[in-house]
């Protein structure tokens, strides 16, 4: 029987068998790279505030993901490991069962975490290590989850709301603001993110350097528009209102017990697209330095693939030994309903 292991993030979906390499595939359109002119382009998501809540739109992209243009996945003989949001509605995760199970009739079903999809990669890989803090940054939020021995510990999760989605709207009132108006362009600022924004080391020097003129300052770039228009882009390069993580990470740990705290503080591991801005890891980990107690080392891991890595967790978790004890079947759904489902699933 084949296993998908479908990471289904707000911002986008990474997909694949867990015998293949993954797919990335972004949610606000199916020829999205085949746009020439991406201005105005206008978003429908499935998620809001990083909840799925529209369900006609995930059907669309799920339909899509799972029929003959992506996967022709035969759902019979087909399981799913997919991802939800922590602490997910019980509303949400009962539609996700019914969906799954009676509509598309999938035969087994996890969901699960990124996050914990993310730690059994890492113990996988580091199978000394004790325990792990997983730094998730992702299209809604940022969520701070200690794992001890790939378990969950709820009482030191944290979520902080800073996300890709907050950055790319306070990029675009600044632009705004100060030359063009690009309130509407949310496809073409994000990418403008994406290209040329940083987290700055040192923020007072590199505002400094954004007011000089000339090939003094190398902080301003000059960003070509789709229409060929240009923008300047100094000081907003390395503005980043994501301030509270190092606090919200020192405030988890610090809810645990006091002698797990130089094991999280040692392998604090970044995922998610919203960490991959040049100098986050280098920032964050200074930062924590000096948040954390003198004498307990600190550091900060970051993977090659940070959006990829729980897809790369799942792969190996459906090859596992244990795999058929954790999912649940169409006939345990159909003869149990959901009370099945939140037994067996740690959501």
């Amino acid at each position: 029987m084949a296993t998908l292991v479908l990471d289904n993030g707000a911002y986008s979906a990474k997909i694949g068998f867990s015998q293949e390499k993954v797919r990335l595939k972004t949610f606000t359109a199916n020829q999205l790279d085949e746009i020439k002119d991406p201005s105005g382009l206008f978003y429908i998501l499935p998620f809001q505030k990083g909840y799925l809540v529209n369900w006609d739109v995930q059907r669309k992209v799920w339909d899509h993901l799972f029929g003959k243009e992506m996967f022709k996945v035969d759902f019979a003989d087909t399981s799913v490991i997919i991802t939800e949001p922590y602490f997910n509605f019980s509303s949400i995760q009962e539609s996700m069962n019914e969906i799954l199970f009676e509509e598309y009739q999938f035969q087994s079903v996890l969901r699960t975490n990124a996050g914990s999809l993310s730690a059994h990669h890492f113990f996988s890989s580091r199978p000394s290590e004790l325990c792990c803090l997983l730094v998730d940054g992702g299209f809604s939020f940022t969520h701070i989850i200690p794992y001890c021995r790939s378990k969950k510990m709820k009482e030191g999760i944290r979520r902080v709301n800073v996300g890709g989605k907050l950055l790319t709207n306070h990029l675009k009132e600044i632009i705004s603001y100060r030359q063009l108006h690009v309130m509407d362009e949310t496809h073409v600022i994000n990418q403008v993110k994406e290209d040329v924004c940083y987290v700055s080391q040192q923020f007072f020097k590199d505002m400094e350097i954004s007011q000089m003129k000339g090939e003094e300052n190398t902080v301003v770039r000059d960003y070509v528009l789709p229409d060929f228009s240009s923008i300047k882009k100094a000081s907003a390069r390395h503005r980043h209102p994501g301030d509270g993580i190092p606090e919200a990470i020192v405030h988890s740990i610090q809810s645990l017990p006091e002698e797990m705290h130089a094991h999280f503080f040692q392998n604090i591991v970044l995922t998610g697209g919203n960490i991959l801005f040049p100098g986050f890891r280098e920032r964050l980990e200074a930062e924590l330095r000096a948040l954390a107690p003198a004498h307990l080392p600190v550091s900060v891991l970051q993977p090659d693939n940070p959006i990829c890595y729980p897809w790369e967790g799942g792969k190996l978790l459906a090859h596992s030994p244990d795999y058929e004890e954790i999912v649940v079947t169409r006939e345990d759904f159909e003869e149990n309903g959901h009370f099945i489902c939140e037994e067996k699933f740690d959501i």
